[in-house]
């Protein structure tokens, strides 16, 4: 077991060994470290509860109902006997708000990219992926055994360079992106893409996992925001993110809904999602249809707060959404940065390689609707003292 000793050592001279810190969570964006019950209460920035709808009443109240109704498990996967009528509603209702014909429900976000993918294209096809697209993207391009096309970060030209030098030699090919980059907190130029989709007769995923809930008239998405839906062939998203529960979807044709029901591996042999986690995602459409207030209360909380950044120097401008990087730079100096940001009442994770590239360590910051005005200068009163010291 040399190599396990050799590489966690490795891990821990670059400053970038991962742990588990379990913590108690307090409500209203406050936490507390587990293991030291006189630890005082931190503001959580590292949470992607954006809308604050964990805590909220009609969310709880439908969980509960189906948790006390049906049970706490669906029993079995859904092709044996865990297809529940509920899965049925909320797979309506995400193929309402993407404005597709249906849609798909799989455990996760992760489970959706690693199962799609390769159920639509194998040996003989062509993936042409964001340089900066999520892990579970790029382990569900390995599994396709794809011709893997990388294009830098939202390079359009240097993707239609590779479209033009490769597509003819594959008989499928895919464009992968994310509407919403999770690490940047940037978006992609969806119609542009578009574009290049049909002129290269490509298929369109898109992976809206940070930006459900939050963009769009609705919370469709920056597909709806930006008017493409009918065009983008699968939009990936999530319920653990802006709408506070648990699990994925797919939102598509009925043909391709249909196709991954029989293809997609992740999806035909896990368990269903339990009646309660069904219920508070059926809760939480509700509430962003017919609750926007709530997105433009996100919004200001984010102007607050990039204002504030942009002030103090903190950054170089501000960005379209609600995740907010601050990059340090050396990965020792990013957890240097976090633990002190810790002594002051502040929890945001420090972001190292391999999860970002190398030298662009960071904090990254996930402003919710649970942070107060007052916590957002309290946390930029604590970066200046923390990144600048007197």
């Amino acid at each position: 077991m040399e190599q396990l000793k050799d590489f966690l050592n490795s891990r821990k001279k670059t400053e970038t060994l991962r742990r588990l810190v379990p913590l108690v969570r307090l409500g209203r964006g406050r936490i507390r470290l587990a293991a030291e019950p006189d630890s005082p209460v931190l503001l959580d920035f590292s949470s992607n509860d954006y809308l604050a709808l964990t805590e909220h009443p009609a969310v709880i109240t439908a969980s509960r109902k189906y948790l006390e109704k049906i049970g706490a498990g669906a029993g079995a996967a859904r092709l044996m006997s865990g297809d529940l009528d509920l899965h049925h509603q909320l797979e309506s209702k995400v193929a309402e708000l993407k404005g597709k014909e249906a849609a798909l429900i799989f455990g996760s976000g992760y489970l959706a990219n690693a199962g799609v993918i390769p159920a639509l294209v194998g040996r003989g096809d062509a993936i042409f992926s964001d340089r900066l697209n999520h892990a579970s993207i790029y382990d569900g391009c390995r599994l396709a055994g794809a011709r893997l096309f990388r294009f830098h970060h939202n390079d359009l030209d240097h993707l239609e360079k590779l479209l033009r030098e490769n597509r003819a030699g594959f008989r499928r090919a895919i464009i992968v992106v994310e509407s919403l980059y999770s690490m940047d907190g940037d978006r992609c130029p969806l119609n542009d893409l578009v574009a290049l989709k049909k002129r290269h007769d490509c298929l369109l995923m898109v992976d809206e996992a940070h930006a459900t809930g939050i963009f769009g008239e609705n919370g469709g998405g920056v597909i709806e925001e930006d008017g493409v839906g009918p065009d983008v062939d699968i939009a990936m998203g999530t319920f653990g993110k802006a709408l506070g529960s648990y699990g994925a979807y797919i939102a598509s044709s009925r043909d391709m809904a249909l196709y991954l029901v029989n293809r997609a591996r992740t999806f035909i042999y896990s368990t269903a999602l339990p009646p309660a986690v069904i219920g508070a995602s059926l809760a939480a459409l509700d509430i962003i249809r017919t609750e926007p207030s709530l997105r433009r209360e996100l919004r200001a909380n984010v102007n607050i707060f990039q204002d504030r950044l942009l002030q103090e120097g903190l950054i170089e401008k501000a960005g379209p959404s609600q995740i907010v990087p601050v990059i340090i730079g050396p990965s020792s100096r990013a957890v240097e940065i976090a633990g002190r940001l810790r002594e002051k009442g502040v929890y945001a994770t420090a972001v190292r390689p391999p999860t970002v590239p190398e030298g662009t360590a960071r904090l990254r910051f996930s402003i919710t609707r649970h942070h107060t005005h007052a916590d957002l200068e309290e946390t930029v009163r604590a970066l200046m003292q923390t990144i600048i010291p007197k």
